[in-house]
């Protein structure tokens, strides 16, 4: 009698993934204490517990580890924010409190990471600084489209869809300065509110401090519209 493969592969896999996550961690830990240039790979071995053949299993270099970080922190949220984004069926104030609150949620829990990232910048080869600026420019093409479609909506005001979609990264992307060894709550918190903060930054006057007056809402409208149909004539 034969045994089934799959689970025996899962488990390989878990496994795999889970010491992988060991040696970016520690790796992350040391980079960090000693610099980049500082850390070898045998340093790396030693606090993940690995023979250094045996971390070869899971990583080539240096290099590979920031390479990791470059998918996990810069390439996978520009994919998922392209995803929110397709959802046409959600309004845009909807679609940019998601793309906002994700990017958000990944800083706080993984605010070493990110700012290992910002600091090795000068240690990345050609090639990967070449996917992260790509992912960098996916991931402000994404918000500044989401912003866009938001005042031709309706739902914002007539702003400079770059700057403000510059503002709402840089707001995400500082939290892994400030906030630390947070719980999955405070995290979550933490999201949420930047999330929220991100909305309240473009949203219309009449969403933010709702009106009563029907004849204020619509001459709000109107000069909204004015406005929008003033940069396009300029564009």
């Amino acid at each position: 009698m034969t045994s089934d493969p799959t689970p025996r592969n899962s488990r390989s896999t878990t496994r795999f993934d889970l010491v992988e996550g060991r040696i970016i961690m520690e790796a992350t830990r040391l980079f960090a204490e000693r610099g980049f240039a500082g850390t070898s790979l045998k340093d790396i071995a030693e606090a993940t517990g690995l023979t250094r053949p045996a971390l070869y299993h899971y990583v080539r270099s240096k290099e590979d580890i920031l390479a990791k970080l470059v998918t996990e922190l810069a390439e996978l949220p520009a994919q998922a924010l392209r995803a929110v984004n397709a959802e046409k069926k959600l309004s845009a104030a909807d679609r940019l409190y998601r793309m906002a609150r994700a990017v958000a949620l990944l800083q706080a829990t993984g605010p070493t990471r990110f700012q290992l990232l910002i600091r090795s910048e000068a240690d990345l080869p050609p090639e990967l600084v070449k996917r992260y600026t790509d992912s960098r420019r996916k991931v402000l093409h994404e918000f500044v489209a989401v912003i866009e479609a938001g005042m031709k909506s309706g739902e914002f005001r007539t702003v400079d869809a770059r700057i403000a979609a510059l503002s709402i990264i840089g707001q995400c992307n500082w939290i892994a300065w400030w906030h630390h060894d947070g719980t999955p709550e405070e995290n979550e918190r933490v999201a949420d509110q930047i999330a929220d903060l991100a909305v309240s930054s473009v949203q219309t006057a009449e969403d933010r401090y709702p009106e009563d007056n029907a004849r204020h809402r619509a001459l709000a409208r109107l000069r909204r519209e004015l406005d929008y149909l003033e940069q396009v004539i300029d564009d």
